[in-house]
């Protein structure tokens, strides 16, 4: 990435409060209706007319109840996986439901919900409709535990679900043998009625003891990839989005494209990457099966070591070696 060197003060520096948080680093621009406008009324490049490709493989995930299973990863589809780990089931930005708002679902969730085991807790990212999904919390157990980014507990406990702990960029908080750290991400949060980056967002360390897995939940590219890699290192698996990426002059800042994050991996320097956040919700302009053919032909242009990239058919369970 071409971007200019930035110093990672900013990324510990104040951003905001309950009601209004932001990027100390780089303020979010192009949002207003003027640009999503210009964006909507503009001609899309991509033929979007011929059916989505998505590879699904059948799982009835039955394996999750068993305690004693190896540490693997299964892709339930979009940002949502089920990690499971020393007899642990951890999920991410669960979402089972059919639809993101208005955009439905174009591949069904890799596992049935009702695979997951007693004992199992989430991380969420932010409040954005296709990571936080009112109908899939319905469904979770009521007493499963949430972690969750500042200004988002209360939207939980309106809803009955009192199992909920908030925390800032940089503070950790342990469950049973897991370490779980709230990390910056370069995004931001809005939902109807709720007003636009009254909570925060974030990205997620998930340390077992024995590995550790970096969630990026959603973001733009930035240097902040780089300081997480180095406090963290060494990192086992890393969750990177890759889709809903064009037009880029709109996009840029919240999500990053193949090339951005397989960059991000990069800087984390983590052993694998498993790209994420595409296949499932047609968001933006690009088709919503070309994110990972994007990636593959960036992989191949840089030579990189393929077998660090994982990318995932939904369903698929990939155990850790």
């Amino acid at each position: 990435m071409s971007e200019t060197p930035q110093s990672p003060d900013a990324l510990y520096a104040p951003h905001g409060e309950v009601g209004h948080f932001f990027n100390p680093w780089s303020r979010l621009p192009l949002t207003g209706f003027s640009s999503l406008l210009r964006w909507k009324l503009g001609k899309n490049p991509y033929d979007k007319k011929r059916p989505p490709e998505i590879p699904v493989v059948a799982n009835d995930g039955a394996y999750l109840k068993d305690r004693g299973q190896p540490p693997s990863v299964t892709w339930v589809g979009h940002s949502t996986f089920a990690i499971q780990d020393g007899g642990d089931v951890v999920l991410t930005d669960p979402h089972w439901g059919a639809r993101a708002l208005l955009p439905k679902r174009h591949s069904p969730p890799g596992i049935p919900l009702s695979s997951l085991p007693e004992g199992a807790f989430a991380v969420l990212s932010h409040n954005h409709y296709d990571h936080l999904d009112p109908w899939t919390v319905r469904r979770l157990p009521a007493a499963m535990p949430w972690f969750v980014p500042l200004g988002l507990a209360k939207w939980f406990r309106d809803r009955g679900r009192r199992e909920v702990v908030e925390l800032d960029w940089w503070q950790s908080v342990r469950h049973g043998r897991w370490t779980l750290t709230c990390l910056p991400a370069q995004h931001w949060s809005k939902r109807l009625g709720v007003a636009r980056n009254s909570s925060l967002w974030c990205s997620w360390l998930l340390d077992s003891g024995e590995r550790r897995y970096y969630f990026a939940g959603d973001s733009g590219y930035y240097h902040g990839f780089a300081e997480i890699g180095r406090r963290f290192a060494p990192l086992d698996v890393a969750f990177v989005p890759i889709g809903a990426y064009e037009p880029r002059w709109f996009m840029r800042y919240q999500h990053t494209d193949p090339a951005e994050g397989y960059q991000a991996f990069l800087d984390l320097g983590a052993r694998t990457m498993i790209p994420m956040h595409w296949g499932c919700f047609d968001l933006t302009d690009e088709p919503v099966d070309f994110a990972p053919k994007e990636l593959a032909r960036v992989l191949e242009e840089k030579g990189a070591d393929r077998e660090r990239v994982r990318i995932l058919a939904v369903g698929e369970r990939w155990r850790i070696a």
